[in-house]
């Protein structure tokens, strides 16, 4: 709000029109990369196939991208500041006997004869987990994450409205300025507590797998492949990038971000990471603070190239393990539902 505020219209639609090309334009990179190493590499050979699997239900690209829209315009903002919309898959069983629970198996209990003594009958737990193959209803549901586009869609409305008012929404925006740097100086203390907490949530990880040995085995060159591209997409094409459009060292510039890098790493959240990239831009590599607080909470919402080459890679590596070759507009099918996603 305080950064769209001291910003003209026009500008603000300039910014947001090349942001947005640049989100899509890398995350069609990451995805591009990933497919490419999934391919050459094929990790789905060393990996063994489980007798049993039970299949997640995911929801459609169509579901998924209504549920963005959605949330783009909550109908609360104090609930979007731990919740959002999410779109909820429940199986349809014929019978109405049956009880239909969302997100769990169907129980049953039936009697069964005893295989000793078959005149004694002995009750029988069934649970029938939902397949791929059955049929589902989409109902409107919740889920307990923060609604980050939501508010910033809100939050780049009022800041427009704000700077269009003059010198009637000065008083607001100053008060949203106020609040921002109380903000930063509550992130600049709790950094000196990050390393610490940085080392317990890798220990608690690790203390996480049941046999890391096992899942190494099964999983290991999957997991060098996603490696491979985050590397290549992060240390390679993301600084050629900057290079070709700046023309600086995008070395130094990644040297006064390492702090938001590692965290991120850490906890695996873009929105946790936030405040500390805000402060890195600010502070360590000079960035305008009206670009960095319109860039960065669009960014932290909608620019998942990790996530975008993560998927990419998952989906040909479970149709390698099933060994189920792929064609090549299967293989584009799957880079644009990544894009969408």
């Amino acid at each position: 709000m305080s950064g769209l505020a001291t910003m003209d219209s026009k500008a603000c639609g300039k910014m947001g029109l090349i942001t947005l090309t640049y989100y899509l334009w890398t995350t069609f990179m990451a995805v591009t990369v990933g497919i490419v190493l999934v391919i050459n590499i094929h990790p789905g050979a060393a990996a063994q196939k489980e007798e049993y699997t039970v299949g997640k239900v995911v929801l459609s690209s169509a579901d998924a991208l209504l549920d963005l829209i959605r949330n783009m315009f909550p109908s609360n903002l104090i609930e979007a500041s731990f919740q959002q919309y999410r779109t909820v898959l429940i199986p349809v069983v014929k019978s109405s006997g049956f009880p239909k629970i969302p997100g769990k198996p169907l129980s049953f209990i039936y009697f069964a004869p005893d295989d000793e003594n078959p005149e004694i009958q002995r009750p029988v737990l069934l649970e029938i987990t939902p397949s791929p193959e059955m049929t589902y209803r989409t109902l409107p549901g919740t889920s307990n994450e923060m609604n980050v586009l939501g508010i910033v869609i809100f939050s780049a409305t009022i800041g427009l409205l704000l700077g269009k008012m003059g010198e009637r929404g000065t008083p607001l925006v100053n008060v949203c300025q106020c609040l921002n740097e109380a903000v930063m100086k509550i992130v600049s203390m709790a950094v000196w507590y990050f390393p610490f907490g940085i080392v317990f949530l890798i220990a608690g990880k690790i203390l996480e797998m049941e046999d890391p040995a096992v899942i190494g085995k099964k999983l290991g060159l999957y997991a060098i492949t996603v490696v491979t591209g985050l590397v290549i997409h992060g240390l390679i094409l993301l600084p050629l990038l900057f290079a070709l459009i700046t023309r600086k060292n995008p070395f130094a510039f990644i040297r006064g971000i390492l702090q938001a890098l590692l965290i991120a790493l850490a906890t695996s959240s873009s929105s946790a990471t936030l405040p500390i990239t805000l402060k890195c831009l600010l502070e360590n590599n000079g960035i305008d603070r009206r670009v960095a607080r319109f860039v960065l909470p669009v960014g932290a919402t909608i620019n998942m190239d990790g996530t975008a080459l993560y998927e990419a890679v998952a989906a040909i590596f479970i149709a390698q393990v099933n060994e189920y070759d792929l064609d090549l507009g299967q293989i584009i099918t799957i880079r644009s539902k990544d894009n969408v996603s």
